[in-house]
């Protein structure tokens, strides 16, 4: 290995980082098994106090966040649905009077209250309200509206801008796509010339960039690949690169990195770690495969194979898990809009979990659980980044999403609770399942999905 004064800051910062977590993964094998029993234990009843607290209130220090407001609430109310945490009526009407302070007149919701109007706080807001759930947080939602603001971002070149004289990215055309199509108001219009515009960031990497010229980074890809999904334009893509690109930011850590040399992050458990699961509900659409055809069909390999050890150190993702082969996946799925013409644009995030997942994960489900475990979970309450980094609701809601999709990773229908084995620690651990497209719980988007589906 090449001496520190020769050595890069990233190479430094890289070391730095690996040992630390291998200094928490050593102990963590020295422990007695009732201590690693506690250490691999969600720490509920902690992290629904630090967030219900969050909500109650936040220190001067959050003034710097003073544009992100509905994003803090989404972070934390998500965070307490996937716990299956509750607030009390006074927060819940709290928080809903606060999302229609900031919902725009002509349209969308701002960062805060007479704030400009952002298709980023407009996801966040729509999908707090969604999380809360019930008839009058739902019915706080101006449709027509929003439907109108986000003709408005739409951009000639089949990109959204942000807000108006914002900038247009792959970030700006999920955010637009999910609302509109969660929210049963995704039509034609919207959809034009979308497809063309992520199509152009998709780097030779496999992953995909904010913009086109731009790195392929794990919260874009995640975007992409989601919005090409929705709009039913998935096999333009390179599919079999981007598959390539995203299991190989799973590092020695066991977490994911966003981008290339870049250090593991928490949050990307479920940027990259969602990803995952789209390709894996995805791929028997396209394969040709029916969720009622037998599971000898199916190109899952055996979930004992993948749970028999937990990893440690720079053992953490050495080929226990299956991967899907590159060449086949990437053959599968042209065709993939014939197989759904005509399609009902709304209908998707329905026929999405309709078909059963056939393909096990194509990363170390286990090995990210116990670094969401072991190295982002603070025992008093919330997740962080990495170790030394200090706790914050961004990434204590997703690395709870991430851990969530690890969950059911090996699960063909997310609407039963998966094996034993699939989840790291005690069964207790288990949270609420996600809708992968949205990252809003499955029990609250059926619910907002009946609900806007009647209006």
């Amino acid at each position: 290995m090449e001496s520190s004064s020769s050595s890069t800051v990233t190479q430094r910062e890289q070391l730095m980082v690996e040992q630390r977590v291998f200094q928490i993964y050593r102990l963590f094998a020295e422990m007695p098994r009732s201590s690693q029993s506690f250490m691999l234990e969600v720490q509920r009843d902690s992290h629904i106090e630090y967030l219900t607290n969050g909500l109650r209130g936040l220190s001067p220090s959050f003034c710097v966040l003073d544009a992100n407001r509905p994003w803090l609430c989404y972070w934390i109310l998500h965070s307490l649905a996937l716990l299956e945490g509750s607030i009390d009526d006074e927060l819940e009407n709290n928080a809903i009077d606060f999302l229609c302070r900031c919902q725009d007149p002509s349209g969308g919701y701002a960062g805060g209250p007479g704030q400009m109007p952002h298709l980023a706080t407009t996801y966040a807001a729509v999908n707090s309200l969604i999380s809360l759930g019930g008839h009058r947080a739902l019915s706080s939602i101006h449709r027509d509206s929003i439907y109108a603001f986000l003709r408005q971002m739409k951009q000639p070149n089949g990109g959204f801008r942000m807000h108006d004289g914002g900038e247009v990215d792959v970030r700006a055309c999920y955010t637009a796509i999910s609302v509109a199509s969660i929210l049963n108001i995704l039509d034609d219009r919207l959809v034009e010339y979308v497809g063309d515009y992520i199509l152009s960031c998709q780097t030779h990497e496999g992953g995909i960039a904010g913009e086109p010229g731009s790195e392929a980074h794990g919260g874009y890809t995640y975007c992409g690949f989601a919005t090409m999904i929705l709009i039913n334009e998935v096999d333009c893509l390179n599919v079999a690169a981007l598959m390539d690109w995203v299991v190989f930011r799973q590092g020695v850590e066991c977490g994911f990195q966003g981008r290339i040399n870049k250090l593991v992050d928490g949050c990307y458990s479920f940027w990259q770690g969602g990803v995952c699961a789209l390709l894996q509900r995805s791929y028997p659409i396209i394969n040709g495969l029916d969720s009622s055809e037998s599971e000898e069909d199916s190109d899952a390999g055996s979930l004992s194979s993948a749970t028999s050890d937990v990893c440690e150190g720079e053992h953490a993702v050495e080929g226990t898990l299956p991967q899907a082969d590159a060449e086949t996946c990437q053959h599968t799925w042209e065709g993939f809009v014939n197989t759904l013409a005509p399609v009902n644009l709304n209908d998707i995030g329905d026929k999405f979990l309709e078909r059963n997942a056939k393909m096990g994960p194509p990363f170390n489900s286990v090995a990210l659980q116990q670094y969401i475990l072991l190295c982002s979970q603070l025992q008093e309450g919330g997740f962080r980044d990495k170790p030394g980094k200090a706790r914050d609701f961004y990434h204590t809601c997703y690395c709870l999403s991430g851990l969530s999709a690890c969950q059911y990773s090996w699960s063909e229908d997310l609407d039963f609770p998966p094996a034993p084995q699939a989840v790291l620690g005690p069964y207790s651990n288990l949270l609420e399942p996600i809708h992968p497209l949205y990252n809003v719980v499955l029990r609250r988007y059926h619910e907002a999905r009946e609900f806007f589906a009647s209006a």
